[in-house]
């Protein structure tokens, strides 16, 4: 029989301000005292059953729960559990002895944040200290012959020994709960905690008649042994009122770390926003944080469900946790196991992988394009879909177009739409010359399709409505223009004319010689500058593009009927003005290029810089001249307003007076 006496000592701690210091720097965490407790006792609790299996303790086993009691009056709250309990040897070796090295090392590492002293130096029974003025600890061994003892503290070093009259095995943690922590004698509080800790704890954890924890959570069993349903109703009791998830990834791995754990693919549309907090990361189910920025890769922050590893140590900052060897290990292990999963299910059943791409693309271009690893193993089941709705692996996708899209230069030229409808008239071109045109609308899509284009080589990816179709892919066998020297200015010049003034926007025209079915006059956007634009939206150190004006050209179809009667009734009201201004200015310019190769690099010159001034004026005033008759004419006829309109309006750019304007101006066209 153990025999105890009564004893006073101090707590072997190098420093008396241990506790001060444990209230000051967790007191923001000061909620996690409930969930070391508890996990002591679940820990007590497990190696009583250990040592049972093993035949090292022949006793009942009896009711191996833990409890939380509160008692208001008193004002303590009290953890009991019925697991192998301590003598007082026991209680003088993990309670009084705490292995500091030093105070002044302590203080000084922990100076700024203390998230890592709780577990990471065993001190989760000191936890208690946080929210209590004192403890009382009331404890039995499971060993034959034991005493119980019952140990007290009031926060300073000095603590009292004694033997108790405690007739249970097992050990009562008793908190008489300061006056500034009252809220932990709120029935509510400590129900919502428990559910927030210990919702998963292996054994029932019982608070107010009630047991609060599932103890053999969905993660914990094999998968042969789980069925669909079992799968989605673990998920539904995780996120209440949620779709359902489209598919999910078991994970259990023993080697060379232990890692459990559930994964699931919930519905993401194309609102794309990066939700924390959706992944729980347990330790031996043990609920330690929800922020597991560390442990799981940025781009899998969009899925949800449970991680649980031992080998995550408890109450880490995040610095620690992004810097500790084995979180980095398991880290590249999830984003191995995901990426093969998702092959898995693609070589599965393609088809229904194809049903749910729209809702996942965002997940996987985000894992592209922020984790190289998973970019490499997501090339194998990525898929692109084109305008009919068809889905193809890149590979595949590259092997269907390069026969008819590589260009003069031997680039495999992707055509894309970011909208289908708005883009219609630009996919129809395309898709009838018997090109494909892929659908890229997703809020990432910018950023990938730069990814893609960097990663397959020798390969183009452009907008459907970045210029005429005969650029975009071409052959070499381009149309020369029918039009030169007076009439292409004069050209220029008519239709530059009329180019509403839209806010933020430059156009640029461009004159080409298409067929004659193609569109008369066809707005196209710069493929350099919107790609730029669209990433400074996403990215504010790109602020410098984001202020820039929206870049256009302007086709103008020279071989199209409604074109060249434009061009007649032109050359026959200014042609022949506008032909001796030509003239004039092909003049100038030819006298001050002679001017230029007399000067050479050398300084030119007063009379040499007169001239050149004389000659750079009469070119400025012949230009002048051809813009001003040009102008005039493309005023009287209403049609180059109605075709640019027209051009306008197709690509979504017309609207306000402008498009009142243009609607009137139909209606008196038709009359």
């Amino acid at each position: 029989m153990e025999t105890i006496e009564k004893k006073q000592g101090s707590i072997g701690v190098t420093t008396e301000n241990i506790f001060p210091v444990i209230k000051k720097f967790l007191y923001s965490d000061h909620e996690i005292f409930l969930r070391e407790l508890v996990s002591n006792a679940v820990d007590a609790t497990q190696k009583i059953k250990t040592l049972s299996s093993f035949g090292e303790f022949k006793g009942e086993l009896g009711d191996l729960k833990v409890t939380v009691t509160i008692d208001k009056e008193a004002g303590t709250l009290t953890v009991s559990d019925h697991g192998i309990g301590m003598t007082a040897a026991d209680v003088d070796k993990y309670i009084n002895q705490i292995a500091f090295s030093g105070a002044e090392e302590f203080l000084n590492k922990y100076k700024d944040t203390a998230n890592g002293i709780i577990g990471h130096f065993g001190l989760g029974f000191y936890s208690a200290f946080m929210v209590s003025k004192k403890v009382e600890i009331r404890t039995l061994s499971y060993q034959e012959g034991a005493q119980a003892v019952r140990w007290e503290c009031d926060g300073s070093p000095v603590y009292t020994l004694e033997p108790c009259d405690k007739t249970t095995r097992g050990t009562d943690i008793v908190l008489y709960i300061d006056d500034e922590s009252k809220e932990f004698l709120d029935q509510a509080r400590i129900d919502t905690l428990l559910r927030k800790y210990c919702r998963f704890l292996p054994v029932p954890v019982e608070t107010d008649g009630k047991v609060i924890n599932s103890t053999e959570p969905t993660w914990t069993k094999k998968p042969a042994d789980l069925t669909d349903e079992d799968y989605l109703n673990f998920y539904r009791e995780l996120y209440p009122g949620q779709d359902d998830p489209l598919f999910w990834i078991h994970l259990n791995v023993d080697y060379p770390f232990t890692l459990t754990g559930i994964l699931y693919f919930p519905k993401i549309h194309n609102n794309f926003e990066l939700t924390k907090n959706r992944i729980q990361l347990y330790s031996n189910q043990v609920f330690v944080t929800d922020s597991v920025e560390g442990v799981v890769p940025e781009f899998m922050m969009l899925l949800q469900g449970v991680i649980d590893s031992p080998d995550i140590p408890l109450n880490v900052s995040r610095s620690y946790l992004q810097s500790d060897s084995a979180v980095k290990k398991i880290s590249g292990y999830i984003t191995k196991k995901v990426s093969q999963r998702l092959e898995e299910i693609f070589k599965a059943d393609r088809k229904d992988f194809e049903a749910k791409w729209d809702d996942i693309k965002i997940f996987i271009e985000y894992g592209m394009l922020t984790d190289d690893k998973f970019r490499e193993a997501a090339m194998k089941f990525c898929l692109l879909k084109d305008t009919e709705g068809n889905y193809y692996t890149i590979d595949e996708y590259q092997k269907l177009i390069e026969g008819t899209q590589t260009d003069a230069q031997k680039n495999v030229v992707f055509l894309y739409t970011t909208d289908p409808t708005a883009q219609y008239s630009f996919i129809n071109e395309a898709t009838s010359r018997g090109y494909n045109v892929l659908v890229m609308d997703g809020q990432l899509d910018n950023h990938f399709v730069g990814m893609l284009e960097s990663k397959i080589e020798g390969s183009r990816f452009v907008r459907v409505d970045s210029d005429i179709i005969d650029n975009l892919i071409s052959k070499g066998d381009k149309k020369a223009s029918d039009l030169s020297g007076a009439s292409l200015e004069m050209m220029s010049a008519i239709f530059k004319s009329q180019i509403p003034a839209l806010e933020n926007a430059n156009f640029l025209v461009q004159l080409e010689s298409m067929a004659e079915t193609s569109q008369p006059v066809t707005v196209t956007v710069n493929e350099y500058m919107r790609r730029m634009k669209e990433m400074a939206a996403m990215q504010p150190g790109m602020n410098f593009y984001g202020q820039m004006p929206d870049s256009y050209s302007l086709v103008v179809n020279t071989a199209h009927p409604l074109v060249a009667k434009i061009k007649a009734e032109a050359e026959k009201a200014i042609g022949s003005d506008v032909e001796k201004d030509f003239a004039n200015l092909g003049e100038a310019e030819s006298k001050l290029n002679q001017v230029n190769s007399e000067v050479k690099d050398h300084k030119p010159t007063d009379e040499q810089q007169q001239q050149i001034g004389a000659q750079q004026d009469a070119m400025a005033a012949a230009r002048k001249e051809i813009t001003d008759k040009s102008a005039g004419f493309a005023s009287g006829e209403p049609l180059v307003r109605q075709l640019i309109d027209l051009a306008l309006l197709s690509a979504g750019l017309l609207r306000g007076r402008e498009l009142s304007d243009f609607v009137n101006r139909s209606v008196s066209l038709l009359k």
